[in-house]
């Protein structure tokens, strides 16, 4: 596949002559994260003329976009008196979604910082609302078209409407806007992204697929390259999760607490541990907002299953044709276990001697806590180890 770089500015206009001569690229795009991607050229002056604060990478994949965003360090420059003449620049980007991961959740979205209620803790509140229809109000009010003139992000646009999603609450108070978004997103599996269409960055959310009996990786299959796990103990079984007014607080009526405890079934496998969650602001539990901070908390804190997998694109299998990141695939291990998972991230890589290779990691490559894989998990350790003892 034929890739081409362009450097456009903020509003997506095109700005010089395409880069070439690079010796290396690497792009990861990541699950509701910012993608990180890289590239090294020589530091040729009208190069060096276009890497500029401000400026945007594009990456044309096959004469489509395949990630464009702001370039976060524009020149990271090396020169060595052996290796060349006039140097090396590498310049490091992400994609759109960086740019919406810079704000914060106004309470008032519709009035300046300065202008913010100045008497009671306000927070921006949702009350059982389809999950997607928050995510792009969310980005709407804060960054978006209805914005403030002063906080949008240029040329960003909502995607169309894809009706995914359950209802949920949402309670927020200059959260990370993106923090708020995967809050809202986690029960239902939802996906969200930012990719430029045209003359547009278009924000928008979308439903993973299940392609568990369609997207198979194996050794066998020749798309299996690499897979590795970690197995440890959680770090809470217990969410203790506080609601309700500040009780030191006297203008913040009602002066109350409220208390939920979360559990999950691992302190039946290791130990009980505790750990407080803290919702103050939000009164009660009548949405399950409560319950939900929780349930969310248990899932980054559940037994610590790290499982990576590395796979490469093959003719009948391909990222971004045949899945993309959040769906569930499946993956054959040696072993004879097969595992389902997320597609974490999908990576693209490229020299001018090795040419182009794709891969995905399945599963979190950090820490995955979904049950299931940690039961897989659990049963692979316990196979290896019956293994070892012959």
């Amino acid at each position: 596949m034929a890739l081409q770089l362009l450097v456009t500015d903020r509003n997506l206009n095109v700005v010089g002559d395409p880069l070439d001569g690079w010796t290396s690229l690497a792009c990861d795009l990541n699950f509701n994260r910012p993608a990180s991607g890289q590239v090294t050229l020589p530091a040729r002056p009208q190069v060096m003329e276009l890497l500029q604060p401000g400026h945007r990478l594009v990456v044309v994949r096959d004469r489509a976009v395949w990630c464009a965003g702001p370039m976060e360090e524009p020149q990271d420059y090396a020169w060595d008196l052996e290796a060349n003449a006039g140097g090396t620049v590498t310049v490091r980007f992400s994609d759109d979604l960086a740019r919406v991961a810079g704000y914060l959740t106004y309470p008032e979205p519709s009035k300046a910082f300065t202008a913010q209620d100045t008497v009671t803790d306000r927070h921006r509140v949702f009350t059982s609302q389809n999950a997607e229809t928050i995510i792009r109000t969310l980005v709407s009010e804060n960054c978006g078209p209805g914005a403030l003139a002063a906080r949008r992000i240029q040329r960003l646009v909502l995607d169309d409407v894809a009706g995914v999603g359950s209802n949920r609450s949402l309670s927020t108070r200059f959260d990370p806007l993106l923090d708020a978004c995967r809050e809202v997103a986690a029960t239902d599996g939802l996906g969200f992204r930012a990719r430029q269409v045209g003359n547009e960055i278009r924000f928008g959310v979308y439903a993973p697929r299940d392609l568990t009996d369609t997207a198979r990786f194996s050794a066998g299959l020749g798309n299996l390259r690499r897979v590795g796990f970690t197995l440890g103990a959680p770090t809470a079984t217990s969410e203790l999760v506080q609601g309700g007014g500040d009780p030191d607080d006297a203008a913040t009526p009602p002066n109350i607490r409220v208390y939920r405890e979360v559990t999950s079934g691992a302190a039946a496998d290791w130990y009980r541990v505790e750990k407080l969650v803290d919702k103050t602001g939000t009164l009660d539990d009548t949405d399950g907002e409560l319950t939900q901070a929780g349930t969310l908390a248990l899932g980054e804190d559940n037994p610590q299953a790290s499982l990576s997998t590395v796979t490469v694109d093959t003719e009948d299998l391909r990222a971004g044709r045949d899945f993309f990141l959040g769906d569930r695939v499946t993956v054959a291990l040696p072993t004879g276990l097969e595992i389902a998972d997320v597609v974490q991230t999908i990576r693209l890589e490229d020299t001018p001697d090795e040419g182009e290779l794709v891969t995905s990691v399945i599963g979190n490559s950090d820490k995955t806590t979904m049950t299931a894989t940690v039961r897989t998990v659990r049963d692979l350790a316990r196979r290896l180890g019956r293994l070892e003892a012959r």
